[in-house]
């Protein structure tokens, strides 16, 4: 499973840049690595996050329809 580096767009609409992929230090998963594009209450715009690649790579149901978690722009 790999993942280009770009923008993607949030299911829920927010939009992030991923950086890359990198290895949990522990486990050797793949994690990607994201920057948010956008600022919020709870952090600042540019912070950085990590996900699991399988689940940033997955679907979540919506309104009874399956839909990716982040789609590439």
């Amino acid at each position: 499973m790999e993942i280009k580096p770009g923008i993607y767009t949030h299911y829920k609409g927010n939009r992030y840049e991923v950086l890359g992929v990198g290895k949990h230090s522990e486990t050797l998963e793949d994690m990607v690595v994201y920057r948010a594009l956008y600022a919020s209450d709870e952090f600042s715009g540019g912070s950085l996050w990590i996900r699991p690649l399988h689940l940033f790579k997955g679907f979540v149901t919506v309104d009874g329809r399956k839909v990716p978690r982040f789609e590439k722009v």
